[in-house]
């Protein structure tokens, strides 16, 4: 056990809905995109069904056909060979980087509002925005180095700061609604989505919101009986998932104008005006930690599943062997986890550079769509070319078979590239329109470059390699 230590299987049903929750269900969506009106009620229940089913079908079929540990990359590497999974897996490790940052920001703005006016003077501070989020994530690493039941246990209580706040969000509305009315009139016209380059931000931060269902599924040698708890864990999730966000905007929608709950702050302020107006000024500051730690789980949760394709892959010879390395007492791959980390820190103060902190936070965003989105369209195409292969005995398959699977990922595909194109177009809000899209298409490509290039010189050092044993 010294000398091959394995990795430990600690997760089970429970841990599973509750990582769902906290890695998918973020608060700051809700508000964010009832900013856009009425109808951005109508591009939630696409996004749902366009893009979550899809995806929730696709994982839970591939995740029963290769259980075992790495996920996203394992299916693009059995559908389209080593290179795909090699890219996908790459692309999707640091996709994450820039959603660490701007999720920790919008957690940052959150605890502001649970210290009152004391602290209003660093809403602006993008020092105090880049140290929050530096902080975490070195808490993250090391709970994450330290051991899956340590890590899982942040995941779990992450996981409260979407519940409960969303919960009593719906409570605030109903309330308001019974005794004000709705805020807003809603017509058939409202409610009709009319397509504009402002809005296009809001429609892919839908679909993004729904992302990262796929995440846990790298974690396969760590999760109890996998191919049983995964469905039935999406399954619950999902209801959870559907009811948070259409439930959440609805009630920002209906109650309160859309200025009030722009930006980075935005949940914290609808629920704190919402709470004043009911005459219950005192839930503003429990809340506002709580979705604080809502956004330190999140950040929490896609680190330690993400840092799971580069372990994967370094035992697959294309990155270091030292990312294959699993801790002798910890039973983590620690390596690829303390890298992950660190480079989240540096993604945080780069981004920073050149602009405002809500700029910063916007360009987060779009940095995190375009990136994740990329390998969803490797994820899609892999269960389509995989419906001509023979699933085992025990696998769970998509109701209806393989004619269902290839329709509901073919339409994942197509909801997957709109989503990239409209994430690349900036929010109406932010002052330095060129300077954003450079920076996303810019870290893009670099990006991608990157890991080209790494696969290119692992497979000449693999090359060699045999050569000198013959």
């Amino acid at each position: 056990m010294a000398s091959h230590p394995t990795l430990k299987r600690g997760l089970r049903f429970r841990d599973l809905v509750l990582f769902y929750v906290v890695v998918v269900l973020s608060v700051r969506w809700t508000a964010a995109a009832a900013t856009a009106g009425p109808s951005i009620l109508v591009i939630w229940i696409a996004a749902l069904t366009c893009f979550f089913v899809p995806l929730a079908t696709s994982v839970m079929e591939l995740s029963s056909r290769f259980p075992q540990e790495g996920g996203i990359y394992v299916w693009t590497r059995e559908a389209w060979g080593d290179f795909s999974g090699f890219l996908c897996a790459w692309i999707y490790w640091y996709s994450n980087l820039p959603f660490f940052a701007g999720v920790l920001y919008f957690g940052a703005a959150s605890v502001l509002f649970g210290f009152g006016a004391r602290l209003h003077g660093l809403a602006s501070n993008p020092v105090y925005y880049v140290a929050f989020a530096i902080f975490w994530l070195a808490v993250i690493t090391l709970l994450n180095i330290r051991g899956v039941n340590a890590g899982k246990w942040l995941n779990n209580i992450g996981a409260l700061g979407s519940l409960v706040p969303l919960t009593v969000l719906l409570l605030l509305g109903i309330a308001s609604f019974i005794r004000f009315g709705p805020a807003i009139h809603v017509t058939a016209a409202s409610l009709t989505p009319h397509w504009s380059l402002d809005n296009a931000v809001f429609w892919s931060s839908v679909f993004f919101a729904f992302s990262a269902i796929e995440s846990i599924s790298a974690m396969g040698d760590e999760i109890e009986n996998p191919r049983r708890t995964i469905p039935w864990a999406l399954l619950v999730a999902g209801c959870i998932l559907a009811i948070g966000y259409i439930g959440g905007t609805a009630v920002f929608v209906f109650a309160l104008p859309a200025q009030a709950v722009g930006g980075p702050d935005g949940f914290v302020n609808g629920i704190h005006l919402l709470a004043e107006r009911l005459g219950m000024g005192w839930m503003l500051a429990p809340m506002a930690l709580l979705v604080a730690l809502n956004a330190v789980g999140g950040a929490a949760g896609n680190l330690c599943a993400a840092a799971r394709l580069p372990f994967v892959v370094g035992m697959d010879r294309y990155l270091p062997p030292a990312f294959g390395w699993i801790h002798p007492r910890y039973r983590t791959p620690w390596v690829a986890i303390g890298v992950y980390g660190v480079s989240g820190m540096i993604v945080a103060v780069l981004s920073q550079a050149g602009t405002s902190v809500r700029g910063a936070y916007n360009v987060l965003v779009s940095m995190s769509v375009i990136s994740l989105f990329l390998p969803y369209l490797f994820l899609f195409s892999a269960m389509i070319r995989l419906q001509s292969r023979p699933a085992p005995v025990e696998a769970q398959r998509v109701p209806g078979g393989r004619p269902v699977a290839i329709i509901l990922a073919t339409l994942g595909l197509i909801s997957t590239a709109a989503t990239i194109v409209l994430s690349v177009i900036p929010g109406a809000e932010e002052t330095n329109k060129p300077l954003a899209v450079a920076k996303v298409l810019g870290a893009t490509a670099l990006l991608i470059g990157a890991g080209v290039l790494l696969f290119i010189v692992a497979r000449i050092k693999a090359a060699r390699a045999a050569e000198d044993l013959t």
